[in-house]
């Protein structure tokens, strides 16, 4: 298939924020905490485990890699909102939204 639509290019978008969101919710969140007289930045990640966070970022990366070929817009649609239902399982801290359809 080689003429996209503009539903083509909205879906894309869509796709890569999912990806980039879900790359940043396995990442460590920056907190500052005071500690006498001195501040002290602490990151606690939101996957604790260094080995872990990169087996999810790995597994994270295969997920979007395998779907990459898809073209038909109702399936792309239908696997960003199974995207993010395992995402929001997998890393529950996630900020995602509810629902992300648009009314193209």
């Amino acid at each position: 298939m080689s003429e996209l639509t503009l539903k083509h290019f909205i879906l894309k978008q869509r796709v890569l924020n999912l990806y980039r969101e879900a790359i940043r919710a396995s990442r460590c969140k920056h907190l500052l905490l005071i500690r006498r007289e001195y501040m002290r930045i602490i990151q606690p990640s939101a996957i604790s485990d260094q080995k872990t966070r990169r087996e999810t970022i790995l597994w994270i990366r295969c997920e979007f890699d395998r779907n990459r070929n898809i073209h038909d817009l109702g399936l792309i649609e239908d696997k960003i909102a199974i995207g993010r239902r395992e995402l929001r399982q997998i890393l529950p801290t996630m900020s995602l939204p509810l629902s992300h359809r648009s009314t193209f």
